[in-house]
């Protein structure tokens, strides 16, 4: 796939990791419509090879967020349809075919939290801040961070980040649940690379029940959860790779498990 504000590489032994880097980095890397539309239909013909994937901004910036000069005067109908075309995206990345690992450095604002919310891993280096100015703009968010954001913070920090313009710093925003992992300044992309190896290593079917099973038996109820949980522990075990991996632990040919130093 090639667009002028994405670069796209597969990376590893076997091109199993996919490297998308937003290269709008004049623009703090912020979203416009041809951007968000471009990485929808890269998750959507993502090549066959590609077990994980790293999301990562050019330059000082993740994405400051929506690219306000580009904004248009739309009505209510308009302003609706305009929402759901950012969901439809977002929605690829979190439900698309591989695990995503963002590499969070710089300004993570706005549509650019909204971004980094939609994928699995965040990893962030001390250069990284965080904040939802939508609230002194006038605006609100629209690219699905009214029900992620909250899923990762709480919705009273959200509130409070909406209400007042509070910027989270990387060290705070850490504790606070907006990332998983916390380096040094400018070393985020080569953890973000590194979790993606790693991640790729796994069975396809365990990450893909990671991806699309575990969010919605964490959203059902208590019996339902149980049942879907069951059905897919079933599913999963039940492929060749699965019964393979379980005979090499077994038969002492797999790592056990153990504390790093």
């Amino acid at each position: 796939m090639t667009h002028p504000d994405i670069h796209f590489e597969l990376r590893g032994d076997h091109q199993e990791v996919a490297v998308i880097r937003l290269t709008r980095s004049a623009k703090r890397n912020a979203l416009n419509d041809g951007l968000i539309l471009a990485l929808r239909d890269l998750f959507e013909t993502m090549p066959a090879s590609v077990r994980a994937a790293v999301i990562d901004g050019e330059g000082p910036h993740f994405c400051a967020g929506l690219d306000l000069s580009e904004l248009k005067e739309r009505d209510a109908g308009q302003g609706l349809h305009h929402s759901r075309m950012w969901h439809a995206a977002l929605e690829r990345v979190q439900y698309g075919p591989v695990p995503v690992i963002a590499a969070l450095h710089g300004a993570v604002v706005g549509g650019g939290l909204e971004l980094a919310s939609a994928c699995h891993i965040r990893v962030a280096d001390e250069s990284t801040f965080y904040a939802l100015p939508e609230g002194s703009r006038g605006i609100f968010v629209g690219g699905g961070g009214a029900v992620r954001i909250p899923k990762l913070i709480g919705a009273a920090r959200m509130t409070d980040m909406m209400l007042t313009g509070r910027v989270y710093n990387a060290q705070d925003g850490e504790k606070a649940g907006f990332a998983q992992y916390l380096v040094p300044e400018g070393q985020a992309f080569d953890k973000a690379f590194e979790l993606a190896v790693r991640v790729a290593q796994n069975a396809p079917l365990t990450n893909y029940a990671l991806m699309h099973a575990l969010p919605r038996i964490a959203e059902q109820p208590a019996d339902q959860g149980f049942f879907t949980e069951a059905m897919m522990a079933a599913i999963a075990q039940s492929a060749p790779e699965a019964k393979q991996r379980l005979a090499d632990f077994l038969e002492g040919r797999a790592a056990k498990v153990k504390t790093t130093p």
